[in-house]
């Protein structure tokens, strides 16, 4: 019950999805709560992916084949799971381009991260990420809706995965007072990772009933590259993680899974 709870938090915290009243008081709150609920977010990601499959095989039952189809699906099916998250993770991306985009000194970047209005940087890192995703997940979509249901299920968990390597391995470098990432300020302890490993297996092994012996290792090893990339970029720049930091890893993370499953799944049906 207590990983109930746990998860029940990290739901409450990274979603916009409501535990209120006697649900909320059941949960509970402390710190070490909070930090615990870690090991709970690619759990968040099952959430987050139900929704969007969901959004996106409904539409595609209705709307049937064809190209505009495919990114009527892709578009309502992203934008179902901003609705859910409140863009929280976007916004980390946007902050983290303006911030490292606009000073090459580490802590006027960090200063810029945490002004909450979006910069040039971050406006077209925005527009660029969103429009990766489009195009990918509709290409996806082009391959039948079973790909496109395993890519939105393995990219929103296993892109939650990722940013907790961060955390185990680099110093958190935010204000810890106001910071977002505030309870990942202590790094995540062994237990917690398998936990959160747990939850990520499952969403790997739905590749598997996709065609190809390397549609699983695709999306799984470009996911993996930028997740290294990222960790390289702000051990280099910043010396550590940010919140924001972390949200931009998931984001760039997804977008790496959609690509390299694509890469892998080869061209898409005419």
């Amino acid at each position: 019950m207590q990983a109930v709870r746990h998860f029940l938090l990290a739901v409450q915290f990274f979603t916009r999805i409501p535990v209120t009243g006697r649900c909320a008081e059941w949960v509970g709150f402390s710190p070490a709560m909070l930090r615990a609920s870690a090991a709970h977010f690619p759990g968040v990601g099952w959430l987050v992916a139900g929704v969007a499959v969901a959004v996106y095989v409904l539409l595609q039952a209705r709307l049937g084949p064809g190209p505009l189809a495919a990114l009527t699906c892709a578009s309502l099916s992203t934008a179902a799971t901003v609705l859910v998250t409140g863009g929280f993770h976007e916004d980390g991306l946007a902050d983290v381009a303006d911030g490292l985009g606009g000073s090459a000194q580490r802590e006027r970047a960090l200063e810029i991260m945490k002004d909450s209005r979006i910069g040039a940087f971050g406006a077209m890192a925005l527009v660029l990420a969103l429009a990766a995703k489009l195009a990918l997940l509709a290409l996806l979509g082009r391959n039948g809706g079973t790909a496109a249901a395993c890519a939105l299920a393995g990219a929103h968990v296993v892109s939650r995965f990722w940013p907790l390597l961060l955390v185990r391995t680099l110093p958190h470098v935010g204000d810890t007072a106001t910071s977002k990432s505030k309870p990942l300020a202590d790094r995540i302890a062994g237990p917690a990772l398998l936990a959160a490993a747990a939850w990520t297996v499952p969403a790997v092994v739905l590749l598997l009933w996709l065609p190809g012996p390397g549609a699983a290792l695709g999306a799984l090893g470009a996911s993996a590259l930028a997740a290294w990339v990222m960790r390289g970029w702000f051990a280099r720049r910043l010396q550590g993680f940010t919140g924001d930091g972390l949200g931009a890893t998931q984001q760039v993370c997804e977008i790496a899974f959609y690509l390299g499953l694509a890469l892998a799944l080869g061209p898409s049906p005419a």
